[in-house]
């Protein structure tokens, strides 16, 4: 049955032009095409890098990490609760009021404690920010090294500055060693992503990424067997151009660098565009569905191919629409984080005299939220709903709560916001 459904496969009028078949694309007289049975050594070279990114981000991301001052966040644990852990694991981090209110009311909780029970119980699951910033600095050096190697394995071809060339004796065009390397390396890199995609930190749209990977996949493998390197290079090329600018801007994220993340994010933003959104489609999709058809008439290969790049198209889109969404919140709305002003004592006359002034620093516009997919919730989220119920209830000493006349005299308004960080308006 195996061999069967072999011979079915391979089918010379699945992968290749009419009237070509496998015979005609045999090693000869020095020639060397592509064969699909060479695309087994991307499968050791991924587990060699799964192993090269753990030493890396042992050795190198995690220093680096302390060096440039990345900390994680203090977390206070949820205390045990088979009941709440019960309904955690079963029914959902996430319960809604009426299921809290019972809840509480089972465990002999008030309805405040159970929710910053809940809250507690996420923070434990989400990712440190050490972690996040291994993983942005292990993809980082790839796609840099990637894009590095791919322009210059590239950059002497004539289908690079040209995409119609990449049509050209198709589909007798022979393989460099040089190509080949650079393809299975890619390959490998994007299996082993997909092997850790479950340990890996989940984004707002994982669902987006596996399908990502496996189209990436598909797309490598199909071009691959197909013969289709050269236009198979130039996506990839295409790709790696703004990859690394991404997981640059996702480390200085969890940075104290804010300016040069600010700046990686515009960057970023206007090579995505350009690439994904003008490039992408002009070039790739245009030779793709016209100037590959001037020799041969269409078959299945043809339809197959152009169907994936569509999908990958789609999925630049969808990406675009977040990068959009956060460029508006930075440009137009300032983005502004509660909190980070800054009271600073103004410089005075060094003889006695009345006491300096104190003046606010207000902050300036910074990115919140990480860019493109990297927008999970803060570790802080916690703090800032504690902080935020103590303002709305506070106690006093002996456990007593105020009352409205007391919580809203002047006098306790000043000196709340001072407590907070925060400043009348002036």
């Amino acid at each position: 049955m195996l061999s069967t459904f072999n011979e079915w496969l391979w089918q010379d009028r699945f992968w290749l032009p009419p009237n070509t078949s496998w015979a005609q694309l045999e090693d000869r007289d020095g020639l060397v095409y592509a064969h699909p049975r060479d695309m087994l050594a991307a499968l050791p070279l991924a587990l060699a890098l799964l192993a090269l990114r753990v030493t890396f981000e042992r050795f190198v991301g995690l220093p680096l990490s302390r060096l440039l001052g990345v900390r994680d966040h203090t977390r206070r644990p949820a205390k045990p609760n088979p009941t709440l852990e019960r309904h955690f694991l079963t029914d959902g981090p996430r319960p809604k009021e009426p299921q809290l209110t019972l809840l509480a009311a089972q465990c002999g909780l008030t309805l405040r404690q159970t929710q910053r029970w809940f809250r507690r119980r996420r923070n434990q699951d989400r990712p440190r920010l050490t972690k996040k910033f291994c993983e942005a600095c292990w993809r980082f050096v790839f796609y840099l090294c990637a894009f590095v190697g791919g322009v210059s394995v590239l950059y002497h071809e004539s289908w690079l500055w040209t995409p119609a060339r990449c049509w050209d004796n198709y589909p007798y065009q022979t393989l460099k060693p040089a190509l080949y390397w650079w393809y299975i390396l890619e390959l490998g890199f994007y299996i082993s992503l997909l092997i850790t995609l479950p340990f890996d930190v989940k984004r707002k749209d994982f669902k987006e990424q596996v399908l990502h990977h496996f189209v990436t996949i598909l797309l490598m493998t199909f071009s691959y067997s197909s013969n289709l390197l050269r236009i198979g290079s130039l996506v990839l090329l295409l790709h790696d151009s703004s990859d690394y600018l991404l997981e640059a801007c996702k480390m200085f994220n969890y940075t104290r660098y804010r300016l040069v993340c600010d700046t990686l994010f515009v960057v970023f933003s206007l090579v995505f565009f350009y690439t994904r959104l003008v490039l992408f489609p002009t070039q790739i999709l245009y030779t793709t569905y016209y100037d590959s058809i001037v020799n041969w008439t269409p078959f299945f290969a043809y339809y197959f191919f152009n169907a994936l790049l569509v999908m990958l198209q789609l999925l630049h889109v969808f990406w675009s629409c977040l990068i959009l969404r956060m460029l508006y919140s930075f440009v137009r709305k300032g983005q502004v984080r509660p909190g980070r002003g800054r009271l600073v004592r103004a410089p005075g006359p060094g003889v006695p005299g009345p006491a300096p002034k104190l003046l606010f620093l207000p902050p300036f516009p910074q990115m919140e939220k990480d860019v493109r997919s990297d927008v999970e919730s803060s570790d802080s989220e916690e703090e800032e709903e504690e902080k935020k119920a103590a303002r709305e209830c506070p106690q006093l000493k002996n456990g007593a709560a105020r009352g409205p006349a007391a919580a809203d005299g002047a006098r306790s308004r000043v000196a709340g916001r001072l407590a907070n960080g925060h400043t009348p308006a002036t």
